[in-house]
């Protein structure tokens, strides 16, 4: 084998033995992989195709003693080490360059409890992995939007979707985990035990260890839902969307409708003349009682004259991946996102003066409603502290020419600027780009300095370090 040099914590390149990488690889259950190996390019590609880092060794961990036999490898090396879930997060932190990938994209079991309502599950699971199982016993629990995203990310930064109005956060839903610490213990931590550590994770990102398996609670949802899409020609979009924003003061909590502002998608629900034109989307779905989801999400098409509309009855498990084909990975993504309270007229107006200038095909502004059983929570009752953002926008630049780079990411930008007056300052982890550090302590609010204690006394160096970082905090100095 070619020699192996490695980023160190501190920046610096160092040598690795050929004998300690074959010790690592004789340890564990799973492949470990080298840059010469053919596995090697597609498991170093992650969902946003901006990224292109070389880390130095993948460990495909097969379970929980592959994963101590990594951060045990990572720490006494002071090597650079990373954390690789389903590899979606727009930042593309699950890739370390020069350092040591732990890989968990094979542990994908769930198991789900129907009798308890709860799911165990591993980190390498997919969104659409634990859709698929839950939903055989009519049971759910509160995900993202694309079912290609993994749990671990998802739920370690909050997690919001779909049913997050009707019952929470992802991290809400969280009742127990298992996690291995940067000393290479394992502990297993809920509300009774080592509660302090629980309440980082659920919001506090990847900052405090590798978590090995997830336990969540489950509710009654589907496996029929009512959902779909009404569409607006744009010339209709100020009062579409001041119509959506007074809905959403009184909408049900069964029912979550967000708006998209971008160029029509070919779908045959629409007239051909507004393919490719500018359109105000409504995506919606009802996770109540379906007797009453038509009438709940009848005003949506009477906020305007729509150009299409295609609402019913599906399976739970469709809808929550109807968004796949906008989201496929490979592309050039670079995000840019506000928290809102409310959104005021002016508001409203910067939004659609951005969508104006739309800078491709695949670029769009999204505007997600929240509030509900995710504002009922106490901000210091988890990591996860933007319980009053009742509205959070993702300015969503995509595009597939790198020439294109400056353009879109300028875009994304120039609307984030305009609409800073209007937002509250915080934000949402997940949605926070690689260049955006400077952020993690205002999205983590009044709650940084505690999540800075915890991260002092489980990670003091800091091994977990490529993410949105927590710093340690200091130690305090005695009286």
């Amino acid at each position: 084998m070619t020699a192996l040099t490695y980023r160190t914590l501190e920046g610096d390149q160092t040598a690795l033995p050929a004998e300690a990488v074959d010790a690592l690889a004789a340890s564990l259950r799973g492949r470990l992989i080298t840059p010469i190996d053919d596995d090697y390019p597609p498991l170093r590609r992650v969902w946003n195709g901006m990224v292109d880092r070389h880390p130095v060794l993948i460990a495909c961990c097969q379970g929980t003693q592959d994963i101590v036999q990594a951060v045990d490898f990572a720490r006494t090396r002071r090597m650079c080490l990373s954390i690789r879930g389903g590899g979606h997060h727009i930042a593309g932190n699950a890739i370390a360059e020069g350092g040591l990938v732990i890989d968990l994209s094979a542990m994908r079991t769930v198991h789900v409890d129907p009798r308890q309502g709860t799911a165990r599950v591993a980190p390498g699971a997919l969104l659409g992995d634990i859709d698929r199982e839950t939903q055989a016993f009519g049971l759910a629990t509160p995900l993202g939007i694309n079912s290609t995203t993994g749990v671990a990310g998802l739920a370690l930064g909050g997690g919001f979707g779909w049913l997050t109005r009707q019952h929470g956060l992802t991290a809400d839903n969280l009742l127990s985990a298992e996690l291995i610490t940067a000393d290479g213990q394992r502990h297993h931590v809920s509300a009774e035990e080592d509660a302090e550590l629980f309440w980082a994770l659920r919001g506090g990102g990847g900052n405090f260890g590798v978590v090995s398996s997830f336990e969540f609670r489950l509710h009654p949802v589907g496996p029929e839902i009512y959902a779909g899409l009404v569409v607006y020609p744009y010339d209709q979009a100020r009062k579409v969307l001041e119509a959506w924003r007074d809905f959403t003061h009184e909408a049900p909590e069964e029912l979550s409708v967000w708006v998209i502002l971008r160029e029509a998608p070919p779908l045959p629900f629409l007239p051909e003349a507004i393919h490719g034109q500018r359109v105000v989307v409504f995506a919606l779905m009802h996770g109540g009682d379906p007797a009453s989801a038509e009438r709940d999400a009848a005003p949506v098409l009477a906020f305007g004259e729509p150009a299409g509309q295609m609402l019913g009855p599906q399976p739970y498990t469709d809808f929550q991946a109807a968004f796949d084909p906008l989201l496929a990975p490979g592309a050039r993504n670079y995000w840019k996102s506000h928290d809102f309270r409310d959104l005021s007229d002016e508001a409203l107006e910067q939004t659609m003066t951005a969508a104006e200038a739309l800078p491709g095909p695949e670029c769009e502004i999204f505007l997600a409603h929240l509030g509900g059983a995710m504002s009922r929570v106490d901000p210091t009752a988890t990591a996860y502290a933007g319980r009053d953002a009742h509205y959070v926008m993702n300015v969503h630049a995509r595009w597939q020419d790198a020439a294109e780079d400056d353009r879109c990411r300028d875009w994304a930008r120039g609307v984030f600027q305009s609409l800073a007056p209007f937002a509250t300052g915080g934000g949402y982890v997940n949605f926070l780009t690689e260049d955006e550090g400077d952020r993690v302590a205002s999205a983590y609010g009044v709650n940084f300095a505690r999540l800075q204690a915890v991260k002092r006394r489980v990670d003091p160096d800091n091994l977990f370090r490529v993410n949105l970082n927590i710093l340690p905090g200091a130690a305090e100095v005695a009286a």
